[in-house]
């Protein structure tokens, strides 16, 4: 599913530096990263999702070389193929959590907006515990309840690759227990790999592999 072979990047201003020589992920696996604040596994997820482009090197990600696209085919590439949980939830103030979540369906053509959309995503919603607030705006819900919006947005198009920025951060061991069987549940139907950035170590049992980051980073703080 993801293949990075001598990736290197760097921030403009210096100081921090990402560099990668192998990292593979394969389809359907479930794999967590940890590692130190600032050793740059927030940077990889951006990397694989093409928000940042590297310095040099290759990320293939299903056979699609995203370091190669343009910004329009990488955003587009995203919406299509990934599901990315944001560690700041990136949801829209303007609109109620529904919208929220059907939001990658209004920003592609590529994706159908059909009555079987809207009905996964409030089944999503529901298995959240959020069916019952989708026409409320994100001022109006919970850190919490925030984040299950997100999380639920993440899934929704079905994507073969699910990124998890600290999706399970802000919630208490039973919620993060039933998001987690979820993102697998969502994962495993959709034949999906995840890639988990994580500083909860109790959930690392529950991942098939584990990758300690902080042998990637060069240089100093970012």
């Amino acid at each position: 599913m993801i293949t990075v072979k001598d990736l290197k990047f760097g921030y403009a201003g210096g100081g921090f530096r990402l560099s990668v020589p192998e990292f593979k992920l394969d389809s359907r696996e479930r794999l967590a990263i940890v590692g130190p604040s600032g050793s740059g596994k927030t940077t990889l997820l951006n990397l694989v999702a093409g928000i940042l482009t590297p310095k040099s090197g290759d990320i293939d990600v299903d056979g699609t070389k995203v370091s190669d696209l343009s910004d329009a085919e990488r955003r587009r590439f995203r919406a299509t193929h990934m599901g990315f949980v944001f560690q700041d939830f990136a949801l829209l103030d303007y609109l109620p959590a529904r919208q929220n979540i059907l939001y990658p369906y209004r920003i592609t053509p590529a994706l159908k907006l059909d009555s079987a959309a809207r009905d996964r995503a409030q089944a999503l919603a529901d298995a959240c515990g959020i069916g019952d607030k989708m026409d409320r705006h994100p001022s109006a819900l919970s850190q919490g309840e925030q984040q299950r919006v997100a999380i639920c947005r993440a899934l929704v198009t079905q994507p073969k690759l699910i990124l998890s920025d600290e999706a399970t951060g802000n919630l208490d061991p039973d919620s993060k227990a039933r998001i987690l069987d979820l993102l697998f549940e969502q994962a495993a139907e959709a034949g999906a790999a995840v890639l988990a950035v994580t500083h909860d170590h109790e959930l690392l049992p529950r991942f098939e592999r584990v990758l300690d980051f902080a042998q990637f980073r060069e240089g100093a703080a970012a």
